[in-house]
C-alpha cells in the first residue's frame, strides 16, 4: 500500500461562505498535483456537494457545528474526506474503518445526502460514506486519468 506523501487538514464553522475558501485550497492541492483542468473542476463540485451535505446536517441540528476536511496528497491520486462531526481524522485509521470499496458500499447510502452522493459517486473513482456521530465522506480521484476509458472497469472494479 502506497504511503500519504502529504496530509492536510482543515476545519472550518460549517457555514455555506467556508465552503469557497475548501473549494481554493483544493484547487491549489490539485493544481500543483498536475491535476487537469477538468479534473480540477470535478473535485471542486465533488468536494463542494460534501461540504454542502455537512453545512446543512450541522445546521439541522443548530449546533453551529464544524466540518473538518482532510487532504491525502500521494503521487499517483487524491484522497479527501469531509465530516461534520467536528473532529480531526485518523485518516488512515478511518480509511481501514470504511473497509474495502464495493459498488454498493455508497449505493446504499445515497438516501443519506440524495442527489448531491450521486453527483459525487459520478466525479470521483472512488467514494465511500460512514455515518457515524455525523457523516464522513471519502472521495478518491487518481492523477493519471482513470476515467477516461469510459466503459471499461478500472482496477477498483468499478465500471467507468
Amino acid at each position: 500500500m502506497m504511503e500519504v506523501m502529504d496530509y492536510i487538514e482543515m476545519k472550518l464553522p460549517a457555514k455555506p461562505d467556508n465552503i469557497g475558501i475548501v473549494r481554493l485550497t483544493l484547487s491549489g492541492i490539485a493544481s500543483s498535483m498536475g491535476f487537469t483542468y477538468e479534473d480540477v473542476e470535478d473535485l471542486k463540485i465533488a468536494v463542494s456537494e460534501a461540504c454542502t451535505n455537512s453545512v446543512q446536517h450541522a445546521y439541522d441540528n443548530n449546533e453551529g457545528g464544524e466540518v473538518v476536511i482532510g487532504f491525502g496528497i500521494y503521487k499517483d491520486k487524491l484522497e479527501m474526506m469531509v465530516a461534520d462531526s467536528g473532529r480531526s481524522f485518523n485518516f488512515n485509521r478511518i480509511k481501514a474503518e470504511l473497509g474495502p470499496y464495493t459498488e454498493s458500499s455508497t449505493v446504499d447510502q445515497l438516501a443519506v445526502g440524495g442527489l448531491g452522493l450521486y453527483l459525487i459517486e459520478t466525479l470521483m473513482d472512488e467514494v465511500r460514506v460512514m455515518n457515524h456521530s455525523g457523516v464522513t465522506v471519502y472521495m478518491m480521484k487518481y492523477l493519471n486519468g482513470e476515467r477516461e476509458n469510459y466503459g471499461t472497469i478500472n482496477p477498483i472494479g468499478k465500471t467507468v
